[in-house]
Formats: C-alpha cells, structure tokens, sequence
C-alpha cells in the first residue's frame, strides 16, 4: 500500500481552505477557566472537547506536550487518548514536542512522535536543527516512507530567540534564513503541491528582519508554514496575508489561548469564527 504523503494531506487541508490550527495548551488557568481540574483527567477533558469542536473545521490541532507531560505518566495516557481521538476523526495533529539531537536519540523522539502504531504517534511534530539540519536525518524515513512531517523552528516570536536566530552563517545568511531554504529543499516523494517538512515563522516578527523574503511567489511544492502569535499574542488573523504574503498559501495559523479562553460553552463557534476568519484573510 503507498503511504501518502504528509504534504499530500495537508495540501488538501488548505484546498478545502482549512488553515486554523487548534493550539491544546491544558495549563492550569486555562483549566480553571473550564471548571476542570488541574490534573491529567482535566487536560485529556479539554483535549478531547477540542478535537471534536475541530474536527472537519480546522486544519490541524497542536497539543502542547509540556502541559500534558507535567502529569507524569498519567498525562501521557491522557494525551494518548486525545491523539486517538483526533486520529479517529480524520484530524491532523502536529506534536508541539520541540525535540532536538543528534544521531539515535533524534531518531528515538521520531519514533515516538512518528512512528506509526506508537501510542503517541501524530502526523507531525515540531523539531529544533540548531546543531545542523542534518541533525534531523534520524526522521528521514519517518517523512519519507511513513508520511509523516516536520516543522522546523526558524524565526519564532520570543525575544530571546532574535540573537541566535539573527546570528550570521559564514555564508552571511541569518540561521532563521537558511533553515528556512534547507526545509525548501528537503525532497519528499509524492509532494506535488506542499512539502512535507515546514519551518516555524512568528505572526508577530517583521520576517525581512530575519532575511526571509515574502514578496517571492510560492515555492512548489509549497514550503507550510506553522504559524504562533496569532490571538492572545498580539498578531491578527486577518492581517495573515499582508503578515506572510507568498508564503501564505500553505500557512496554518496557530491559536490557542484565545480560543480556549471561556470554556467549553462556545468553543465550537470560537473555533469556526477563526478558521473562517483566517481563510478569508488567506483568499486572494
């Protein structure tokens, strides 16, 4: 059986104009804000709740790991029990992991992260390269034979990050720029329309700072762009076209807090306002 492509399912996301991703940060004021316990039972409630309010609406959702992990073990059964839901429903889910190495210890976060059959198996994850791309090869084959993908930190939205990712390669491109133009390059078979290894882009950075042109026409096959800052942090759904310009085409939007905030009671209008919003900013 061909496996098909992470690029190849989320091209087909952003074609039906899905481009909301669904952040899953169970942290404990969001929970006291649902009326929910702050305790594995609570976060898995509110993962659950958000799978169902997402599925068929957004793109993808995000489950925060660090917020489901500080549970020990029993967070861990509870956000196995919100991946299987989301993979019953035909929902995309990028672990927002942030793992990072080098050799087989990179591997063993891909698989698992990635690996099919593992229990906490998603469709892709979010990886730090700051020890080299290649740094990534341990989840190769993850991308490209079992369909899996990955979104590479390259200009995030936190001030820290600005020194390190501004900082000079000897070819004089900034960090942010080259790991951008390596996940450009990265060839994956069957990815016709999108690829299936992104970068991480900030809603809230002026991306030229970071050498990142978003005046050039779409590469093909797109470059996704896993897009935070948007909502709670300051950036505006609907200035994502002006914000990303070409790069907007194959863009998931990230929300969480501001569409978490207020509980469960209207979370599906919350979450359909958004993705709908997003999609008319992203309509050219």
């Amino acid at each position: 059986m061909t496996t098909v492509s992470f690029g190849t399912r989320l091209a087909s996301e952003l074609a039906a104009k899905r481009h909301l991703c669904v952040g899953v940060d169970p942290h404990a004021p969001l929970l006291a804000d649902w009326g929910l316990a702050d305790d594995a039972a609570g976060a898995e409630r509110m993962g659950r709740e958000v799978v169902a309010a997402a599925a068929g609406v957004a793109a993808c959702i995000k489950p925060q790991v660090a917020f489901f992990e500080r549970f020990g073990s029993a967070g861990y059964v509870a956000l196995e029990r919100v991946l299987a839901d989301a993979r019953d429903a035909g929902l995309l889910v990028i672990a927002d992991v942030k793992r990072g190495d080098i050799g087989t210890s990179f591997a063993a976060y891909a698989d698992a992260w990635l690996r099919p059959g593992s229990p906490l198996e998603a469709d892709a994850m979010t990886v730090v390269a700051y020890q080299g791309f290649g740094s990534l090869s341990g989840a190769y084959d993850r991308v490209r034979h079992d369909g899996k993908g990955l979104f590479v930190l390259a200009a995030t939205s936190n001030p820290e990050a600005r020194d390190v990712q501004l900082a000079r390669r000897s070819d004089g491109r900034s960090v942010a720029e080259a790991m951008v133009a390596d996940a450009v390059a990265f060839d994956t078979p069957g990815d016709d329309h999108v690829n299936s290894i992104g970068v991480v882009l900030g809603a809230t950075l002026n991306l030229a700072d970071f050498g990142i042109d978003i005046t050039v026409p779409p590469a093909r096959p797109a470059l996704p762009v896993l897009a935070p800052g948007f909502g709670f942090q300051g950036a505006r759904v609907e200035n994502a076209g002006t914000i990303f310009g070409g790069l907007g085409w194959a863009l998931l939007a990230s929300e969480s807090r501001s569409v978490l905030a207020g509980g469960p009671i209207g979370l599906a209008t919350r979450v359909r306002d958004r993705a709908e919003a997003v999609a008319t900013a992203l309509t050219v």
